[in-house]
């Protein structure tokens, strides 16, 4: 069974804008999956559908074999979101807004403490639990916000662009956790602009350009098939790129620049992950 199933997802807004177009998609259990497009690709928009949040014209959604639109509860139970507006209470204490989200998922109330207390713990943010969101740096609040999505257990974890404006460091040690989360068998949905991250943790990358799905293999396919030159072209200019790599692969087929990771710094330091925590 395959963690997301989509076919043939259609969204419009207005008459104008046509958002998705005929988006078919599958995603195993267990796969590390990146979505790569330039803004306003319809990453987003996918993402929305796939948890809910936006209603398609047309097509079908499953989520380890139940309809989004059919029996959205079942669903959604799955599904850890982590989107890329971090929507956090300003003033209610992290610790509390934990616990309430295992509530969220018919947790109980013992459980949902003993749960947010290791999450938060594990995300160095335990000594910050009485404190609101407008107390926090950015990179604690990136932080809360996966841990958040890991309150209910999810089978799929989904992340809108998880590590933008963070620190190299933290963005490293997320990499950690993340590839850890993955040996321990969840299936992740990563949207990112940061190539570095797509070619290090990504087993398949799909490139979405203009509402459609227009490649999507493994990095080292993507780059087999589509070597180019060490010159692309962009707005009567040339941007240098690295020849055989995934930014030359995706400037080829968008026409359009991704921002690129910063160079590694440090190394990487977080800890194992904890069995309980999953």
């Amino acid at each position: 069974m395959n963690a997301i199933t989509i076919e043939g997802i259609e969204k419009s807004y207005g008459k104008t804008v046509q958002a998705l177009k005929g988006i078919t998609l599958n995603i195993p259990q267990g796969e590390f999956f990146g979505l790569l497009g330039p803004n306003g690709a319809g990453k987003t928009t996918l993402i929305s559908a796939i948890v809910g949040l936006v209603k398609p014209n047309a097509g079908e959604i499953r989520v380890m074999g139940c309809d989004i639109r059919k029996n959205p509860t079942e669903a959604k139970k799955y599904i850890g979101l982590s989107p890329q507006d971090i929507n956090i209470n300003n003033y209610m204490p992290i610790g509390k807004i934990m616990e309430f989200q295992g509530g969220f998922y018919g947790v109980s109330v013992k459980e949902s403490r003993r749960r947010a207390e290791e999450l938060l713990k594990y995300f160095k943010l335990w000594d910050k639990r009485k404190a609101g969101r407008y107390q926090l740096s950015g990179g604690m609040q990136r932080r809360l916000m996966i841990a958040r999505a890991l309150m209910g257990k999810p089978k799929i974890l989904i992340l809108d662009e998880p590590t933008a404006g963070i620190d190299v460091e933290l963005r490293h040690e997320l990499w950690t956790f993340l590839k850890q989360l993955k040996e321990k068998g969840i299936t992740i949905l990563l949207t990112t602009h940061y190539i570095e991250e797509a070619e290090r943790l990504c087993e398949k990358i799909g490139i979405i350009h203009q509402g459609k799905i227009i490649a999507c293999e493994s990095p080292l396919k993507l780059i087999e098939q589509h070597r180019l030159h060490e010159k692309a072209e962009r707005s009567g200019a040339f941007q240098f790129v690295r020849s055989g790599s995934l930014e030359e692969v995706f400037v080829a087929l968008t026409g359009r620049p991704i921002e690129e990771a910063s160079k590694k710094s440090g190394e990487e330091k977080w800890e194992a992950l904890p069995a309980s925590l999953l």
